[in-house]
């Protein structure tokens, strides 16, 4: 007997377990969506004082967002409460309004200002307006001495396979032009010593060649015909070249990089040309961080002057390593490390 309940109760064992295997699951415990929290958790309240940032709505997105997040993040870390605004007028001006940085076009700062004496207002490279009272401005540096030497580092590391080859296209008669040539000189001496002098080439009249080389356009030239001075570069068999701003179009770019020359400049083209490697503009954003501890203290009628930054590198050509180079023979000239060698 034994046996027998044996054997029938594995089959009723075996039939439980498959019929429990083919019951309602248990249903699974829903967990919640994560929420991506903002990089600096807000702690301003209703009644914490204002920031307001007026930039244009058709700025460039990418720079735009740049002044937002800075001013954003200066404002959270105050305990501001924080707006952005495509225009400013009287009726914005709120009685807990602090601080206003505006980029152009002027909103009239002036009436603006005199309106809410309680804010600090910062103008941020808007032409006409001069700092004064509770008005403060990022002022707009032209460091031609500074740039040509920086310029002129960085081309003749970058071609130190094609024996320093590098130049420069000026306008003719421009003396600031004059002083960007003379440093560019000197930072190509600066990096390579006596480099000008080691090597020699020829042009196609024979004549000898040394480096760096400066190619001018004549002031009354018609900027249709800027192109054809690129040519000139290939006479002088420049492998690199700094093309000064007043006259840097993007048809005279274009043609240079079609050229196969490397180039360099303070502002990039658009469309940008091949072989374009950097480009050295003031960098606002810094200029705003430092104003920032003064406009909270209410210290106005002061004058930033932004520092220099490189932008739009092309790393294969200004490669990582070489660009660590340039920053810090940036930063030793924005320090007064470095003598540009001028006499100024």
């Amino acid at each position: 007997m034994r046996i027998k309940l044996t054997l029938i109760f594995i089959p009723l064992l075996l039939l439980s377990l498959l019929l429990g295997s083919c019951g309602a699951k248990e249903t699974p415990v829903l967990t919640e969506t994560p929420t991506l929290l903002p990089t600096i958790t807000p702690t301003a309240t209703a009644s914490a004082p204002l920031a307001i940032l007026v930039v244009p709505a058709e700025m460039d997105a990418a720079q735009s967002n740049l002044y937002q997040t800075t001013v954003y993040e200066l404002a959270q870390a105050a305990g501001y409460r924080f707006q952005v605004r495509n225009t400013l007028t009287a009726a914005d001006l709120d009685p807990s309004l602090r601080i206003v940085v505006v980029l152009p076009p002027d909103p009239g700062i002036a009436a603006l200002a005199a309106a809410a004496p309680q804010a600090q207002f910062l103008a941020v490279n808007v032409p006409g307006v001069t700092p004064a009272g509770n008005v403060s401005v990022v002022g707009s540096q032209s460091r031609p001495d500074l740039v040509g030497f920086l310029f002129g580092y960085i081309s003749a590391m970058i071609t130190t396979e094609y024996d320093y080859r590098i130049g420069m296209i000026i306008p003719q008669g421009d003396p600031n032009a004059q002083v960007a040539f003379a440093a560019f000189k000197n930072g190509m001496i600066y990096y390579c010593g006596s480099c000008p002098k080691t090597l020699y080439y020829f042009d196609i009249y024979g004549n000898s060649l040394e480096y760096p080389q400066v190619v001018e356009i004549p002031a009354d030239e018609k900027k249709e015909l800027y192109p054809a001075y690129a040519n000139l570069l290939t006479d002088k068999k420049v492998a690199m070249v700094y093309v000064y701003p007043t006259i840097a179009t993007t048809e005279l770019l274009t043609t240079i990089g079609t050229n196969g020359v490397i180039s360099i400049g303070d502002v990039t083209p658009n469309p940008r040309p091949v072989y374009w490697t950097a480009s050295l503009q003031p960098d606002v954003a810094k200029a705003i961080q430092a104003a920032w501890p003064d406009l909270l203290a209410g210290r106005g009628g002061l004058t930033f002057n932004p520092p220099f930054a490189l932008t739009d590198v092309d790393p294969a050509i200004l490669t990582p390593g070489k660009q660590q180079l340039a920053e810090q023979v940036l930063a030793d000239l924005l320090a007064g490390r470095i003598n540009v060698g001028l006499g100024q």
